[in-house]
């Protein structure tokens, strides 16, 4: 999976990039609510110097304190993607893991909506390339400027941002819980099936609606275009200058969409995407699932959302002290490769499993590595049998392997300067179709006996001819 996501990324013209695993917790768009403990959502400890260090949230956050680094050696715009291991200190759930791998992608020093549209563009690609067709997945967008254009029309301003961030996420879920779930995380709060309590917003009844009818005006109905869910936001946001500005944002990442044949059916329009993180400060996107799964009790499972991102250019300001425009996407892994394992729909690899060099004679140990080295200067990928047991159980070994591919060299066969290959997916199938052992001893249909100089070549051959078939 990872090997295809960064096939579609090379093609966009992304670089690679490494970034630490452990970060400062402020570092992270996380804040402080008191002095004691960093907010929820990731783990954290305190150094020798009582400094809040986290285990890194995302690869955005890294990526900013990089760039702020090394700003004036950068190509700029600066494209790079990164795959690696996340933590998340939240409740675990179908798909959902406390560690797991995301692969990102973004471009920083890019100002322009263009930018954006690349990003939504790069999502819908990523994910065909993992195999699944479109109508099973829809790339949502929204801009997090419509929405605060909303919550300014409904009275809802001011400097409590720990209040604006609840209303957000609580919208972020309006996909999961529904109308009724959304309005309690608005509201008072609300009590989840095991029981825990997740505190609300505390707005009033009217701004509790005014804030739904913003969700409900662009349910992405798969027939709506965007065209539509633009128009029922410019209504929303009324005479919100930031709002307009949003909208406005959108219908040109909507042009930039239609004029590259990227329509409604694979990028939509949704008001209820609006990221959960602080940093982000014009258009988001999430990547979801569409299909539905069934559990092991026979219960409907939906994975959603398997990837996110948005414009951050806020992000690396607060490393550098001057604006950066930034854009970014990111794969969520782990959940995916869940969603496509359930579904027995997992990518194969691009590889080889690798040939198994038997290791018949416990003094030949410097011939088999001369042939593994040999495999391996051909670009074939091998490795030596390593265990202390017999011919039978290092051929099962082999299978259990999935080895495409067995090298015998008995003492029969290095006296007489030759090897002997088992095909062993010719073998598998062999197997089945004769009954008779000793038809199977004579024909030996899925083993050959060559020189020990073709060996490159015959081992090769056979790849060839199980890659055709």
């Amino acid at each position: 999976m990872l090997d295809r996501l960064r096939a579609v990324f090379d093609l966009y013209g992304f670089d690679p990039l490494e970034t630490s695993t452990i970060e400062y917790a402020d570092a992270l768009g996380k804040f402080l609510p008191d002095e004691d403990r960093p907010n929820e959502g990731v783990f954290a400890f305190q150094d020798d110097d009582e400094q809040w260090l986290a285990l890194r949230y995302d690869l955005t956050a890294p990526l900013a304190r990089y760039v702020a680094e090394n700003y004036d050696a950068l190509p700029k715009p600066f494209r790079r993607y990164q795959t690696g291991p996340v933590w998340r200190n939240e409740k675990p759930g179908p798909g959902r893991f406390r560690q797991f791998t995301q692969c990102d992608a973004d471009i920083v020093g890019a100002p322009s909506t263009a930018a954006d549209a690349e990003m939504c563009m790069l999502a819908a690609d990523s994910l065909e390339a993992l195999g699944i067709a479109r109508g099973e997945y829809a790339i949502r967008v929204s801009n997090r400027k419509v929405l605060d254009g909303v919550l300014e029309a409904a009275g809802l301003t001011g400097g409590d941002e720990a209040r604006r961030m609840t209303v957000m996420r609580a919208i972020d879920k309006f996909d999961r819980l529904g109308r009724d779930g959304v309005a309690m995380l608005l509201g008072g709060g609300r009590k989840d099936e095991s029981g825990d309590f997740t505190k609300g917003a505390g707005l009033t009844p009217e701004e509790i609606d005014a804030v739904l009818r913003f969700v409900e005006s662009g349910l992405d109905d798969e027939a709506e275009s965007r065209e539509s869910v633009l128009a029922g936001w410019r209504a929303a946001v009324g005479s919100s200058e930031i709002g307009l500005e949003g909208v406005a944002e959108l219908e040109e990442i909507d042009k930039l969409l239609s004029a590259a044949d990227y329509g409604s059916d694979r990028i939509t329009f949704s008001s209820w995407i609006v990221r959960g993180l602080g940093y982000y400060t014009g258009p988001v996107l999430e990547a979801e699932l569409l299909f539905e799964i069934a559990d092991e009790k026979g219960r409907p499972i939906r994975f959603g959302s398997v990837g996110s991102g948005g414009r951050y250019d806020g992000l690396v300001e607060r490393f550098k002290g001057m604006r950066v425009p930034a854009t970014g996407f990111s794969v969520g892994v782990s959940r995916l490769q869940a969603a496509l394992a359930a579904l027995g729909r997992e990518p194969g690899g691009e590889t080889n499993a690798p040939v198994v060099v038997l290791a018949l004679e416990a003094g030949e140990m410097a011939s088999y590595q001369a042939i593994v080295r040999e495999l391996r200067a051909a670009g074939i990928r091998a490795e030596i049998y390593f265990g202390g047991a017999g011919m039978r159980a290092q051929l099962k070994y082999a299978d259990k392997r999935e080895a495409p591919v067995a090298v015998i060299v008995g003492e029969d066969e290095r006296l007489a300067g030759q090897i002997t290959l088992k095909d062993l997916k010719l073998g598998a199938e062999m197997s089945g179709e004769i009954e008779d052992n000793e038809e199977w001893r004579k024909s030996q249909p899925a083993q050959v006996t060559v020189p020990r100089a073709s060996l490159v070549e015959e081992v090769q051959a056979i790849l060839d001819r199980q890659a055709a078939q």
